[in-house]
């Protein structure tokens, strides 16, 4: 019966893309501690060319916005990321009725990114929280909509906020034990943008230098976990996620869904994406999995002309049907929040 009714909902993501004429932008903007909230929604205003950073879109910037299904859909961006790369999930979500915030997580952004990981991971389920009170108190917008059962989508590090608001407990101190024992295999997890190993002598010297500054920030072993009752139904995009108890996962406290990319040299499957089906499966739902995927296959727009490690560790893998996939995706997401959202 579940397969039928998400069938259903993947029909009707599909036949309400011609509903909406247009995707409008605005900005809640930042209040004190907190970053801005972008927010997309569907709009009876004239979409017109826009561009953000190096991202050109059609969209009713401060247009109306008009009554979708009432729902919201929080997006938790990854490390250094910005609300551009996820258009194109926002705008099958917004031609489905949705409206879509995306905060910008602190010190872990594209303006600032002076703080990734576990100080990040910390901060990042309250700060969903406090989008969504954002996005509650502002009047465009608060009438449109029923704050009771909310959607949250996060990809890589916005993945381990997802699974943090599903339930999952994880700490420093596990993040710390797990590159202590998968330096090397999983290196860019470890370190993240700032080096890579070669293979050649100096790799020693960056092994030691990356131990010594995860041994000295990240010992704190109490566990981190972040509990927000209006959150229903949780997306998460091949997520950070080798430092949770696993057990903590093992039955969600909603409805949870994985997408997953098996070409994913970031965040190596068998150590993230994969630990988390491995448990929670039956009790969560693998929407989809990108055979020759990488780890930026679900930014999209893709963030153009990247070069050096940032451009080996997201662009595309040889052999990626990104035209062909991304759509895909993008609808059995869509049916997802529909399937557990709408009444």
């Amino acid at each position: 019966m579940r397969r039928h009714l998400y069938f259903l909902y993947l029909l009707l993501a599909l036949w309400s893309g011609g509903v909406h004429a247009s995707m409008g932008l605005a900005e809640i903007p930042a209040a004190p501690g907190d970053g801005p909230v972008t927010v997309f929604y569907p709009s009876a205003d004239t979409a017109q060319p826009t561009r953000r950073g190096r991202f050109n879109f059609d969209l009713a910037v401060q247009g109306a916005p008009v009554r979708g299904n009432g729902r919201l859909v929080v997006v938790s961006h990854g490390s250094g990321g910005a609300p551009w790369v996820h258009a194109d999930i926002a705008r099958s979500l917004v031609d489905a009725g949705f409206i879509v915030a995306m905060p910008e997580h602190k010190a872990d952004n594209y303006k600032d990114d002076s703080n990734p990981g576990p100080d990040s991971w910390s901060m990042r389920p309250a700060e969903v929280s406090r989008a969504i009170d954002a996005v509650g108190r502002d009047p465009r917008f608060a009438p449109l909509l029923h704050l009771d059962k909310v959607g949250m989508y996060g990809m890589s590090a916005g993945g381990h906020t997802a699974l943090s608001l599903a339930g999952g407990q994880w700490s420093p101190a596990g993040f710390m034990q797990h590159c202590e024992a998968n330096l090397v295999d999983d290196f860019q997890s470890c370190v993240g943008l700032i080096t890579r190993l070669t293979g050649g002598p100096l790799d020693s010297i960056r092994k030691w230098a990356a131990l010594f500054v995860i041994h000295h920030r990240f010992d704190d072993a109490a566990p981190r976990e972040h509990t927000d009752l209006r959150i229903a139904a949780i997306v998460a995009g091949v997520p950070s996620s080798a430092d949770f108890d696993m057990a903590s996962l093992a039955n969600p406290r909603v409805p949870l869904g994985l997408i997953t990319a098996q070409h994913d040299r970031w965040l190596i499957p068998r150590f993230h994406s994969d630990r988390v089906l491995a448990a929670c499966l039956p009790r969560c739902e693998l929407i989809a999995d990108m055979p020759t995927g990488g780890h930026g296959a679900l930014l999209s727009p893709p963030p153009p002309g990247l070069t050096g490690l940032v451009g080996d560790m997201l662009d595309d893998p040889p052999g990626f049907d990104r035209a062909g996939v991304l759509p895909e995706v993008n609808r059995k997401t869509t049916a997802f929040f529909s399937a557990h959202l709408l009444p």
